[in-house]
């Protein structure tokens, strides 16, 4: 049986886009010479905001053509500290040169103050923070005139005061702010090992008419604990829960991420074309466990690997332009 390919009620107006994978500047001159062969490509919005390189030119370019998506990782919706108002304005005016689809960003905090700690970290789950969050996710809509799309994160710690579940939490939050919601599959199935809690039950708890889109990634082991890193092909478990998540959406746009040891755009897209047999015929691939690692100087374990993107695209769009000019 074959999982239903468009949605049962609209999402806040917004479109299935079907298949697409995270632009990627080492994929770049294969895209440019080889066409993109995806439905649509989703941008970490920080490393295009007021960038005028070589990778926002092709952005530019290619968002004439195909659709694309922005997902932020520094929006820190969970902060104590104001928002942002510099980044905010920033990321509007991005999302209007690229045409961007819709905005996401992530259930978490990233930093206080001036600092930034690149990692996008837990919220205590209690009524003060909702009420917190809340404000802010309706502030940002109101400035950005546009719904705000919410991941849920990966975790690797909670906290005593926490007094409901991330499904009770993002459920409420949904019904305060009419936001809409990036539903990770790979990071609930993080999450509930590492915090053993039932991951096919957070799928079925959550808003399901307010789900947008849905991220596939693969993860590893490290010790006792399931890390997102975003460096391996999707693992069996995640194809269920997409498998399910899907059903019960009744189709939305899937993204494969992979941010480390990222491999060459054929492979990237063979990853992509399990999503695309899976919703026609129904049958989970197979699929790969993921093996445990030890953190060394050749295999760096990094939770979400967004300082990866953010410190090398100049170095690596620098490289693909010199390239080019040979």
């Amino acid at each position: 049986m074959s999982v239903k390919q468009e949605c049962k009620e609209p999402r806040l107006g917004l479109p299935n886009l079907g298949f697409g994978v995270g632009l990627r500047t080492q994929h770049l001159p294969d895209i440019l010479s080889e066409g993109a062969r995806v439905d649509w490509f989703e941008i970490i919005s920080e490393n295009f905001m007021e960038h005028s390189g070589y990778t926002s030119n092709v952005v530019d370019r290619l968002s004439e053509d195909i659709p694309i998506v922005m997902h932020g990782v520094s929006l820190s919706i969970g902060s104590e500290s104001p928002l942002n108002r510099d980044y905010l304005d920033k990321l509007k005016k991005l999302a209007r040169r690229v045409n961007a689809v819709w905005i996401s960003d992530h259930l978490c905090w990233t930093g206080l103050g001036s600092h930034n700690s690149h990692d996008l970290l837990p919220l205590p789950l209690n009524e003060e923070s909702l009420k917190h969050v809340t404000q802010r996710v309706q502030e940002v809509q109101e400035i950005l005139e546009r719904p705000l799309i919410i991941e849920n994160p990966s975790s690797y710690v909670q906290f005593r005061s926490s007094t409901m579940t991330e499904w009770e939490f993002i459920t409420e939050l949904v019904e305060a702010t009419q936001c809409g919601l990036l539903l990770d599959v790979n990071n609930v199935y993080v999450s509930a090992h590492n915090h053993r809690f039932d991951a096919e039950h957070y799928i079925r708890s959550i808003p399901h008419n307010h789900v947008v889109q849905i991220h596939l990634a693969g993860p590893a082991y490290c010790g006792e604990y399931m890390i997102d890193t975003h460096d391996a092909p999707v693992p069996a478990r995640v194809w269920e829960l997409y498998s399910l998540a899907q059903e019960l959406t009744g189709g939305v746009s899937t993204l494969l991420e992979w941010d480390a040891q990222i491999p060459d755009y054929p492979e990237l897209l063979a990853e992509l074309d399990k999503a695309r047999r899976l919703m026609s015929s129904g049958v989970v691939p197979e699929a790969p466990v993921p093996e445990p690692i030890i953190s060394d100087e050749q295999h760096t374990v990094l939770s979400t690997p967004i300082d990866f993107q953010l410190t090398h695209i100049s170095n690596e769009a620098h490289s693909i332009a010199d390239s080019g000019n040979k």
